[in-house]
């Protein structure tokens, strides 16, 4: 085939996708598997009524499966989404090396200014938006109130770990498939560590020192460890080094949980008649603390970017504005109630008196404004983030150091075999990388 053929034949094909374009525009958003994108998707007939030029294809992953697609066709300029679910971790990162649009010209309406602080900094950089924030969280105690009740304890509203130890061999009743705590297993660094990593923080230890060494090899990692794996070995479920966020929220409303600790936006689901055998019988606290000035809570959004090699930037943004704008949150209130709003993310859903009702609004508020990612351990780190390092090197370490902790957790490897794993691989890593000299 000559050149010109070539062109001739690509330029045709150019100008028959251009006319259908023109018809309807056809997105392919990625997102993940979690209960308030399965709504989204459920309220699209709202989005085709006011863009019915816009056709919305979507992908909808498991957590790990989805941070790995788009972390590959993004860096690969693959080019198979228009939209991508990105959090607070790639979020400033890939920004900084040109792969995300700006989300500069969003309508006037979209209300840029009502995005609560915390959120719009974490998406931001150099005070530019690139992604948007579709819910926001931090992380809390979800507990049993009746079971509580009957175990003669009541649950401080700023507990000690002591406090969660105690409430769990109280609540575990193992004949009954009744299991004091659920907590992170499922190995990954947005999975297991992403819980792991706060309760080290509480416990006074750190991912790296301020030479950019890691530290799991230290005495603070021994003891968050040994308490992790002595909590989930009593008073776990069984198989729980395959529970994410996902098994959890299921146990939990299942009835088979005492307590969990995890997102704050689990909190509606697990509240929820409709899919929550204990909705009514459940109550809610700050994160735990070891008592040395650090809560075990992390700061996150599921946000939406568009990749820059997107070709439709335009209907990309049309979705994004309508998925995470203040009328979206008033049509899944009409359709689903005000506790099943995706919270976290604008200041006038907290200073709406139907939303700050609801009996987790204001809890989780608080627990988002006390997360500090500029100051997340006991003692100065050189790294920003909670329940992660922003550095492009921590995906890969973070997934291989949970990986060494869920076989812990299975009992597949010792916890000192672990953590000394743990420290070996996060050395060479940052060694390799130029971090350690």
């Amino acid at each position: 085939m000559t050149k010109t053929l070539r062109a001739l034949l690509g330029a045709a094909a150019f100008f028959g996708l251009t006319g259908l374009a023109t018809a309807e525009t056809q997105i392919t958003v990625a997102t993940v598997n979690n209960g308030d994108m399965i709504r989204m998707q459920g309220l699209m007939d709202d989005f085709y009524a006011k863009h019915p030029d816009i056709k919305v294809n979507w992908v909808t992953l498991e957590e790990n499966v989805l941070r790995q697609k788009v972390t590959t066709d993004i860096s690969t300029k693959g080019g198979q989404f228009d939209v991508l679910t990105i959090g607070m971790y790639e979020t400033p990162i890939w920004a900084k090396l040109g792969w995300l649009v700006p989300l500069k010209d969003l309508p006037a309406s979209y209300d840029v200014d009502d995005l609560l602080p915390a959120m719009r900094s974490g998406l931001s950089v150099d005070g530019t938006l690139f992604a948007a924030p579709f819910y926001g969280e931090s992380s809390m105690v979800m507990y049993r109130t009746d079971l509580m009740e009957k175990a003669g304890l009541k649950m401080p509203k700023e507990p000690k770990w002591d406090d969660i130890k105690a409430a769990a061999a109280a609540m575990t009743d193992k004949t009954k498939e009744q299991y004091g705590i659920c907590l992170r297993g499922k190995a990954g660094w947005g999975e297991n560590m992403g819980f792991i990593d706060t309760l080290a923080n509480s416990f006074g230890a750190s991912l790296f020192d301020m030479k950019w060494k890691p530290t799991f090899g230290g005495q603070a990692w021994k003891d968050t460890l040994a308490f992790y794996l002595d909590l989930m070995d009593k008073f776990g479920p069984p198989g729980a080094s395959s529970n994410g966020f996902n098994e959890n929220l299921a146990l939990f409303q299942q009835g088979h949980c005492g307590m969990w600790i995890d997102a704050t936006v689990a909190a509606s689901f697990v509240a929820d008649p409709k899919s929550s055998t204990v909705a009514g019988k459940v109550g809610f606290a700050l994160a735990p603390d070891k008592g040395l000035g650090k809560k075990a809570n992390w700061l996150w959004a599921w946000a939406l970017a568009i990749p820059a090699g997107s070709q439709k930037v335009d209907a990309a943004k049309t979705f994004i504005d309508w998925a995470t704008n203040k009328d979206y949150l008033n049509l899944v209130a009409s359709k689903e109630g005000w506790a099943n709003v995706p919270p976290g993310t604008r200041k006038s859903l907290y200073a709406n008196p139907k939303y700050i009702s609801v009996p987790f609004a204001q809890l989780t508020l608080d627990s988002i404004n006390a997360a500090d990612p500029t100051k997340p351990t006991v003692d100065p780190v050189p790294y920003v983030g909670i329940q992660f390092a922003a550095i492009p090197e921590w995906q890969g370490i973070g997934t291989a150091v949970g990986q060494q902790f869920s076989a812990a957790l299975a009992g597949t490897t010792s916890p000192k075999d672990a953590l000394a794993n743990a420290q070996q691989i996060a050395t060479d890593a940052m060694t390799k990388a130029g971090y350690i000299k």
